[in-house]
């Protein structure tokens, strides 16, 4: 009977917390389309200059998208992985041995230090964070970003980009340094690769990620 009973309470948590976490995923504010289109560039040419960037071609213009609005991180790792030959290319793969988004939602997602630690655990290429990086910083990063040995993963607030939106995740395909454009494989099937000005998308990095009270940043694997 005790059994029975802490059975029941073990099956009710986990669904509180399945429901608690699809309320909170849902209740992200949501971008209109109208807005996804307007706030970026998606130039015909200009996005198939972008596909052709060394590191970008390693993606063979194909993202797999996030299964859920949580998994922006895992599914950019996953992405990451394939583009430079490793085994570990979906989420579940990339999620194995780490305990982390177990219930299928990464519950108010994965801080930048947590994705770094997901990404750790199933490569032996070296993974760093790069946080609090001024803006001439970063762009020394963008340039390094067409390297077919290095791949960067920023993370960022949409809002700064489309008006809403919370914190995001998604690969750097590369940068084009005359339109002075990065090129970001977005990971959400909603919002699809995009270019976007430079200075832009540092503002939207440069941004405190309330979950953890730290600057987002960019994830480097190499």
């Amino acid at each position: 009977m005790k059994r029975r009973l802490a059975f029941g309470v073990i099956v009710i948590a986990v669904v509180g917390l399945l429901g608690g976490a699809a309320l909170l995923i849902a209740g992200q504010s949501r971008v209109s389309q109208d807005a996804i289109q307007s706030s970026v560039t998606r130039t015909a040419e200009l996005i198939d200059s972008a596909w052709k960037l060394p590191v970008a071609a390693t993606f063979n213009a194909d993202v797999t998208w996030q299964s859920n609005r949580s998994r922006c991180g895992p599914a950019s790792v996953a992405n990451t992985f394939r583009s430079i030959g490793e085994e570990e290319t979906t989420e579940a793969e990339v999620l194995a041995g780490t305990g982390k988004c177990w219930t299928g939602f990464c519950i108010i997602g994965l801080t930048l230090d947590e994705l770094a630690e997901v990404a750790r655990t199933n490569t032996k290429r070296k993974v760093s964070v790069l946080r609090n990086l001024s803006a001439d910083a970063f762009r020394e990063h963008m340039k390094r970003a067409n390297d077919p040995g290095r791949r960067y993963i920023v993370n960022f607030t949409r809002e700064m980009i489309f008006g809403a939106g919370a914190g995001h995740f998604s690969p750097v395909g590369g940068y084009l340094e005359a339109e002075d454009m990065v090129f970001v494989l977005d990971v959400n099937e909603d919002y699809k690769p995009w270019l976007v000005e430079r200075e832009r998308l540092f503002s939207a990095m440069d941004t405190i990620d309330s979950d953890g009270d730290k600057k987002r940043g960019l994830l480097l694997i190499e």
